[in-house]
C-alpha cells in the first residue's frame, strides 16, 4: 500500500534536486563520476532506497547517515585483460556519491543496508514517535 501525502511529493523533488546535483556537480574528486539511479519510497514504518549499483563490488561501498542526510558513495573498477582494446565504452567508471536528506523523525540506530544481484538496499526506519498511532475515542460519561 502506498501512502499518499504531501511528503511523497517532497520525497520525490528532493531526489530529483538531489540527482540534478550530482550530475552537475560530481563528488569534487577530479576522477571522472557518475550518479546511479536509484528509488525512494516511504512506508508506514519508513524509507526504502533502491540504488543500482551493477558491476560494483560491495566492499567498495560506503553508507553513512549524519545529520538527517544519508550518503552513498563508492566507486566501480573497469576490469580488463592484459590485451583489451576499447572498442565501444558506455558505462560510466570511477567514484559516485548520492544523498538524501531526511526528516527528523528516522531511527537512526536501525538503518540497515543489502546488496543483491547489483541492487543496494538501504532501509531506514521512521522513529516511533514519527509512526502513526490509534487514538481511543472516550465515550461521553455522565458526571
Amino acid at each position: 500500500m502506498r501512502t499518499i501525502s504531501p511528503l511523497t511529493n517532497v520525497f520525490d523533488r528532493m531526489v530529483t534536486l538531489s540527482r540534478a546535483m550530482d550530475d552537475a556537480v560530481g563528488t569534487g574528486t577530479g576522477d571522472p563520476t557518475w550518479a546511479p539511479s536509484l528509488d525512494a519510497s516511504e512506508t508506514e514504518h519508513g524509507w526504502v532506497v533502491d540504488i543500482d549499483l551493477p558491476g560494483v563490488a560491495p566492499e567498495s561501498v560506503d553508507v553513512v547517515f549524519d545529520r538527517n542526510a544519508l550518503t552513498v558513495r563508492g566507486t566501480r573498477q573497469r576490469v580488463e585483460g592484459d590485451k583489451t582494446r576499447a572498442g565501444i565504452r558506455e558505462r560510466a567508471m570511477g567514484a559516485f556519491e548520492r544523498t538524501l536528506r531526511f526528516p527528523q523523525h528516522v531511527d537512526s540506530e536501525k538503518i540497515s543496508a543489502e546488496f543483491r544481484h547489483g541492487v543496494l538496499t538501504i532501509t531506514v526506519p521512521k522513529a516511533e514517535s514519527a509512526r502513526p498511532r490509534k487514538i481511543s475515542v472516550q465515550a461521553d460519561v455522565a458526571r
